[in-house]
């Protein structure tokens, strides 16, 4: 078996790949591995669906240009395709005036990052969302929307198949040998090797000899559903985030059917599959994990230490829901029923800065492509990142084209 790209990882990130270089060059053979037997199993079929508008992010990071884009590029997709798209926008509310210096930085960013976003009054934002409490003022963002992820996975697996583009499920990574992979079924041959296997991809990436000043630390994220649905929030409500670290606060969630649902935690993982109970255990993966999350908690790196008892703590539905109630003005108690399925959020962490990476970081060369850090809000992205991707890739290949062009006018190989 050989193809001229091999992708590693069926999530969002993946199969928006293959779609691109599917669209580049037609006539290429390309096939995507993925250890599951479907699509999104992982963290692009277990996130919150919520489509970012990009106000979050520095406006010179990859995030802040993919975000706004993305945005934008998912919608017309989920739209051309006949997938729903809940276009409910959001609330980003204070608790007190602590809070509104944060306010104010987010409305900084959204106008550096070119994203519609709008300064609202407290009876603008119960005109908007009845629901919404807020000090003072809000951020109303219309642009926020919200999409089934699975829903949109599926679709593009469809369109990729439909494409020529061959998806190998229940086939498993196991390590390389120069440009062959070798598998639990059989060794695949490929001209480019293209790594975006989320939560394992900087164990292939060390393979590979990049992302080595790297490790993925997994943070488990729960969602509580909600069982009301009409009138009990119209909007996504978001608390101020600590702009710090990558994670938003738990906050009140309208999903592409109309539901509720809060959260999510962003609570330290043991191993990389911890979704519930013993399953998916590997001793050395959780030695080497706990190792790094103890040099965190002890050296308290970007307050870890308080980060992880305050997220621990949200294991209590009663603490959950006391958060989320937080942003309202009534949510009933009684209404909150069953945790939603779990996800584990891959977050890549410097070893010797031992900071967590809040960008997406791309390390390869003309042989090979490795996505370290496609955190949140990477399914917002994913479409222009994976033009930017393709980019990269052309962009290696050509550098290498140019570099062996003299040695070849010369009669050296």
């Amino acid at each position: 078996m050989r193809y001229d790209y091999l992708i590693a990882g069926a999530g969002i990130v993946g199969l928006t790949i293959a779609r691109e270089l599917m669209k580049r060059e037609p006539g290429a053979r390309i096939a995507v591995i993925e250890k599951e037997a479907d699509v999104a199993v992982h963290a692009s079929g277990r996130n919150s669906g919520v489509l970012h508008a990009g106000f979050y992010y520095a406006a010179d990071s990859l995030k802040a240009r993919f975000t706004r884009d993305g945005n934008r590029a998912m919608k017309r997709y989920c739209e051309e395709n006949g997938l729903k798209v809940n276009t409910c926008g959001k609330l980003v509310v204070a608790k007190d005036v602590t809070e509104l210096k944060g306010l104010e930085e987010l409305k900084r960013r959204a106008e550096q990052n070119g994203v519609e976003l709008h300064w609202v009054d407290e009876k603008e934002a119960e005109r908007i969302d009845p629901n919404a409490k807020t000090y003072e003022k809000a951020l109303y963002s219309p642009s926020t929307a919200s999409v089934d992820p699975v829903e949109v996975c599926r679709c593009m697996k469809n369109e990729v198949i439909a494409g020529g583009v061959e998806l190998l499920f229940n086939t498993e990574y196991r390590g390389r040998d120069r440009n062959t992979v070798r598998t639990n079924k059989t060794d695949i041959a490929y001209g480019y090797f293209i790594n975006a296997a989320g939560l394992y991809a900087d164990k292939i990436a060390h393979d590979f000899g990049f992302g080595t000043a790297y490790t993925i630390i997994p943070f488990k994220g729960i969602y509580l559903k909600y069982a009301s649905t009409d009138t009990d929030a119209r909007t996504h409500i978001y608390p101020v985030p600590n702009l710090n670290n990558p994670f938003l606060g738990v906050h009140v969630t309208k999903t592409a059917d109309g539901s509720i649902k809060i959260g999510p935690t962003a609570i330290p993982a043991f191993w990389r599959e911890n979704y519930e109970g013993w399953r998916h255990f590997r001793l050395s993966e959780c030695l080497q994990i706990v190792y790094y999350e103890a040099k965190l908690f002890m050296t308290n790196a970007f307050q870890f230490r308080r980060l992880a008892v305050e997220e621990m703590k949200k294991y209590r539905k009663s603490n959950l829901i006391g958060l989320a109630l937080k942003l309202t003005r009534k949510l009933d108690r009684a209404q909150f029923g069953a945790f939603a399925k779990p996800g584990i959020r891959a977050q890549l962490l410097h070893k010797e800065k031992l900071e967590l990476v809040q960008d997406f970081v791309l390390e390869g060369d003309e042989q090979s492509m490795h996505v370290l850090n496609a955190v949140s809000p990477a399914f917002t992205c994913s479409l222009p990142f994976a033009a930017y991707v393709a980019d990269c890739i052309e962009e290696k290949r050509a550098g290498a084209a140019r570099q062996t062009a003299p040695s070849a006018r010369h009669g050296r190989v």
